[in-house]
């Protein structure tokens, strides 16, 4: 068994879920791709679902440290926080493009997997979005909006250039797996932030409390 063959199968179930769907992804595809042996994948992950299980929780485990590391800025202010979080979970999916790209499709389909991914993960998510988002109506950062709705909103911001890449590509001629675009997004972020949260009177600069 090589070292790195765990690795290897991973890389390998991540680019054929992406191209050919879970559903038309072979146990015996993801071991050609990795160069590896069929029972290696039974070994590290019982199954077809098992993988796909590990690939949701490899995500979602680095996905809510990032959130966290910006919530905990929040007594520096919540816009502040705010924008940490979004720039720390662009540059944490831009790192991991192919992987978002899945575990972004594979949330909006029904299933056990996804069902407890709800309740544990995104859960936290809305946990820590709400927080910072209270927060700053609370202490009139923020105009008075309803957290839920500025949830959706921000959520639809972080996932666009991942759910709908030939889009950006095609349609509107821009590549988001290009660090460019990463740093360039991440500022539109914030301006929303700025432009739609935020009292105008209230908020101090992202990069003047940096």
């Amino acid at each position: 068994m090589r070292k790195n063959s765990k690795d290897a199968i991973v890389s390998a179930a991540i680019s054929l879920f992406n191209t050919k769907g879970f559903s038309g992804t072979s146990i015996r595809d993801i071991a050609g791709k990795a160069k590896t042996n069929p029972a290696n994948i039974s070994y590290y992950f019982d199954n077809k679902h098992g993988l796909l299980e590990y690939c949701f929780t490899a995500f979602f485990e680095g996905y809510i440290q990032e959130i966290e590391k910006g919530c905990s800025l929040i007594d520096q202010g919540a816009a502040l926080s705010l924008k940490k979080i979004a720039e720390n979970i662009m540059a944490y999916q831009f790192d991991n493009s192919h992987l978002t790209r899945l575990i972004l499709r594979e949330i909006s389909i029904d299933s056990q997997v996804v069902r407890e991914i709800m309740s544990t993960y995104l859960a936290k998510e809305k946990f820590y979005f709400s927080k910072v988002l209270e927060r700053g109506v609370k202490t009139k950062e923020f105009r008075s909006h309803s957290a839920n709705y500025m949830i959706i909103q921000l959520k639809g911001l972080l996932s666009m250039p991942f759910l709908n890449t030939h889009y950006m590509a095609e349609v509107l001629h821009v590549f988001p797996h290009e660090k460019y675009f990463a740093e360039k997004y991440t500022k539109e972020i914030f301006n929303w932030i700025d432009g739609v949260l935020c009292n105008h009177h209230a908020g101090k600069p992202y990069a003047a409390v940096l």
